[in-house]
């Protein structure tokens, strides 16, 4: 099997799926570790808004929003730490592993811990632990193939199945456990899902490439004690402005949104001007720029599936079924339900079409087109009472975001692996993730924006949004195939 890295071809005989077989030990991680993030996360907006005599904290529905938002931001954004610790200090698996106990102990305070004490605590554990995940577990998935390996985007749509199978898994446990428990008994449950996802991938991981078990440029002597020197006069200073009033509850992701958007303007002229990244691979790295900000448009308006759209099935949809009221947090197991069945198909189909398919840069033009009309699909039912759109409807329109999400996610997961600088690999991932972050950070505050009386035009703002800057995209093509040098 051609596509192996040198270390892994004697055991090629043992495949996944016809895959490497490291790629099990990847998937069976990233099930666990998306079981309890999106089996939090499914609970976490009506934990913050319901009344406390439902369990929950009484926090305004846009001030719960933008908290929410600000969250998914934060895990995106740790995602460039994960990807610094692992070029330069651990190395991708070791920085996995250490991140996946950081995330199981923000699990484990959100289900002891009462209160705002908790969820504070918890999502910043979450956040920096899931970010160590992101930028980690897709690149050694990228490190099992060969380069230009053409199923490098099936395996990557298959290891995206195993995402959807813990986000699917997820929900429907602590969605049944908040209705019939309460809150806590869910957030637990996410805990012990992650401690399953530990204990399997320590089994599995001595697997791995060897070539990912060491940081690929150590720092150097004397360059530890500067940045932790930076470290701590970052913490200090994110506590002063805490504790100044300047970052609070109700303007965390606007605050998040200036930083990222800061962090993602020096992150690139880093990379752009660093001796270690040759003329051509600069060009690939030019060529990745309006794919970054496209994926950062969409993740704003996909980001309000957790927010907006989570509310609105909470207060606006018909959730009886058959007498039986449907749990809100299992709008993410219906949601990963879509994708795990629809993922296999595009697999399929990016395989068969082979050279025919679109570009990279085509699936994103595609993924903005289809949620864009999505959002117009919710403006039938919109501006009028409770209750007023059937289950079935949003499950069809749910199948937009899905259909979205999998023409753009994994696609944008691996040409940042293919346009990557040799001596930027993870951290290149990581700024993909970065265009998340900006882009989950804008999701908050253009929730924070939604009511019911300007819901109609709020719908049809975000549709124009999107096909906006598909159409601006689908006009950069030319530029983007020239300077990619012909990878795609």
């Amino acid at each position: 099997m051609n596509d192996l890295p040198n270390d892994g071809r004697a055991r090629r005989e043992r495949t996944f799926f016809g895959h490497p077989w490291p790629l099990a030990t990847l998937f069976g991680m990233e099930v666990w570790e998306r079981f309890s993030f999106y089996g939090m996360q499914a609970i976490l907006l009506i934990y913050l808004y319901y009344e406390t005599s439902r369990g929950g904290l009484d926090i305004s529905q846009p001030v719960a929003i933008g908290i929410v938002g600000a969250y998914g931001s934060g895990v995106y954004l740790a995602a460039i730490l994960g990807g610094w610790f692992a070029d330069r200090v651990f190395g991708a698996e070791r920085t996995l592993f250490y991140s996946g106990i950081i995330v199981m102990l923000g699990h484990t305070a959100l289900a002891l811990i009462p209160s705002v004490h908790g969820v504070a605590v918890g999502l910043v554990c979450i956040a920096l632990g899931g970010g160590g995940v992101k930028a980690t577990c897709s690149s050694l998935v990228g490190s099992l193939y060969a380069p230009g390996s053409p199923r490098r985007d099936a395996g990557f749509s298959l290891f995206y199945l195993g995402i959807n199978v813990g986000g699917f898994a997820g929900p429907l446990l602590t969605g049944l456990l908040q209705q019939s428990a309460g809150f806590h008994y869910g957030f637990g449950i996410a805990a012990l899902g992650m401690a399953v996802g530990l204990l399997q991938y320590a089994k599995g991981r001595k697997r791995l490439p060897e070539t990912q078990k060491a940081a690929p440029t150590p720092l150097g002597e004397g360059s530890a004690k500067r940045y932790a020197i930076a470290g701590a006069a970052a913490v200090a200073g994110l506590a002063l402005a805490i504790a100044a009033g300047w970052v609070r509850a109700d303007n965390l992701a606007a605050v998040l949104l200036g930083i990222i958007a800061c962090a993602s303007v020096a992150y690139f002229y880093v990379i752009l001007r660093s001796d270690r990244v040759t003329d051509e691979e600069k060009r690939r790295v030019y060529a990745f720029i309006p794919l970054f900000l496209t994926s950062a448009v969409f993740w704003a308006l996909y980001s309000q599936f957790y927010t907006v759209i989570t509310a609105f099935f909470d207060q606006r949809v018909n959730r009886d079924l058959w007498g039986w009221t449907v749990p809100v947090g299992w709008l993410v197991s219906v949601q990963a339900l879509t994708i795990i069945v629809f993922s296999g198909v595009f697999a399929w189909l990016w395989t068969t079409l082979g050279k025919r398919q679109p570009s990279s840069a085509g699936k994103f033009v595609l993924a903005m087109g289809i949620i864009g009309l999505t959002f117009l699909g919710y403006v039938p039912f919109l501006g009028s009472l409770a209750d007023s759109m059937p289950l079935a409807v949003l499950v069809v329109l749910l199948l937009g975001f899905t259909c979205a999400e999998l023409c753009l996610s994994p696609i944008g997961l691996s040409v940042s692996t293919k346009l990557a600088p040799q001596a930027f690999q993870t951290q290149m991932l990581a700024l993909f993730f970065m265009s998340m972050s900006l882009g989950f950070a804008s999701g908050g505050e253009l929730g924070g924006l939604y009511t019911p009386e300007t819901e109609v035009t709020y719908f049809i703002t975000m549709a124009a949004i999107a096909l906006g800057s598909g159409a601006l995209l689908l006009v950069c093509l030319p530029f983007i195939r020239k300077t990619m040098q012909g990878v795609d």
